[in-house]
């Protein structure tokens, strides 16, 4: 099972949206509120060099945003 770290804040409706998509296909992910955890906001920025969510980390690979397709295929959904 990959290793899944979701960067997110309450508010995205996109960070709903892929937590939402990946909990449909059976796929735990770690969930981090960059709103309210420094570290992980410190981490998510380090990673990416942004601060726009949501950001997802599966097994080191980097995806910014809602990228379906992206999620999909480094799942192997």
């Amino acid at each position: 099972m990959p290793k899944v770290k979701i960067y997110s804040t309450p508010t995205c409706v996109y960070c709903q949206t892929l937590k939402t998509f990946l909990k449909e296909k059976g796929i735990e992910f770690e969930d981090l509120d960059v709103s309210i955890d420094e570290k992980a906001r410190e981490e998510m920025i380090e990673k990416t060099g942004q601060m726009g969510v949501p950001v997802t980390d599966i097994d080191g690979e980097i995806v910014i945003g809602f990228d379906k397709e992206k999620i999909s295929k480094l799942l192997n959904l």
